[in-house]
């Protein structure tokens, strides 16, 4: 532990790990992502995908490490029993802070397949991590306005399609298909804009999630429901790094998914785009009160 050490230095030190695990663990990474490309062969593309795994899930533990080695973190974490590494999940859950992705890498590597996220289509530009995402078929989505799509017809589904494509990837391997519903992290300023909705939550997605049920539905074992709070505030990224984060809640529940959900047309049938985001809107008002109920706990 370093936590004795100055919170700047500390920072910089978790800063300097991650960074450093991040450059060996991307380097082997593309060294098989390209001999997965130049040899496009199905035992072979099999293979290749099992070890394109097992890279990510190492890197995931070296991040893991230096989170042990810098940070004194309190963790509270339920709902991880009865897990399956051998099956596939969707995963969703709130999003306050960049740290949330740490937070559930750590909790959840190797206890479920690894997650793939929905990221924005500009992350692909990130150096080294955008072309990681890509590697392990990350399925990367333009979000555009209502306004925009009005002048641009031709782009509405474009979504939809890449989604689709990386899903039937996923269908060869078992996955947990994560997706952040909110499609951004939680600020004032968007809770403020969009009439505040609930509490702690802003309005959630449903599209994305909806997709993955009509293409893996029949394979996913449910719907892995995660709940994150940081009693003492949410974190910008540098306080996480530099051991500011005291305390981190993590509830985690399994919901089975109504079986009439699974294979559903949720661009073409309005009356089942209906009732699936009423399914979710009422999924995000349970975790708006299990999020008060665990900071008032907190506080007792």
């Amino acid at each position: 532990m370093l936590n004795f050490l100055p919170k700047w230095l500390v920072g910089a030190i978790a800063m300097f790990l991650l960074s450093l695990n991040i450059l060996f663990w991307v380097f082997i990474l593309f060294l098989f992502s390209f001999l997965k490309f130049i040899l496009p062969f199905g035992p072979l593309t099999e293979r290749f995908d099992k070890i394109l795994l097992w890279i990510a899930e190492n890197w995931i533990s070296g991040n893991v490490l230096w989170m042990k080695l810098t940070q004194k973190t309190v963790w509270d974490v339920q709902g991880l029993d009865n897990l399956n590494y051998r099956g596939w999940y969707l995963v969703v859950s709130n999003h306050q802070s960049w740290s949330d992705i740490f937070v559930l890498q750590k909790i959840l590597n190797r206890r479920i397949p690894l997650m793939k996220f929905f990221l924005k289509r500009e992350l692909i530009w990130v150096p080294f991590m955008g072309l990681a995402w890509w590697a392990l078929d990350f399925p990367f989505l333009r979000r555009h306005s209502a306004e925009y799509l009005k002048k641009h017809p031709e782009q509405k589904g474009k979504d939809f399609e890449t989604t689709k494509k990386a899903c039937e990837k996923f269908s060869r391997i078992p996955t947990s298909v994560m997706n952040f519903l909110e499609g951004t992290r939680f600020t004032a300023q968007k809770h403020e804009h969009q009439k505040r909705p609930y509490r702690y939550l802003l309005r959630p997605k449903a599209g994305g999630i909806a997709l993955a049920l009509s293409v893996l539905g029949d394979k996913f074992n449910s719907l892995l429901d995660i709940t994150i709070v940081y009693p003492d505030g949410i974190p910008t990224f540098w306080e996480f790094l530099s051991g500011g984060v005291r305390r981190v809640v993590v509830r985690i529940s399994s919901i089975e998914i109504p079986s009439h959900f699974l294979n559903m047309d949720y661009e073409g049938d309005k009356e089942f785009q209906a009732v699936f985001q009423q399914w979710v809107q009422d999924l995000w008002k349970d975790k708006d009160a299990q999020i008060d109920a665990l900071l008032a706990e907190a506080k007792a």
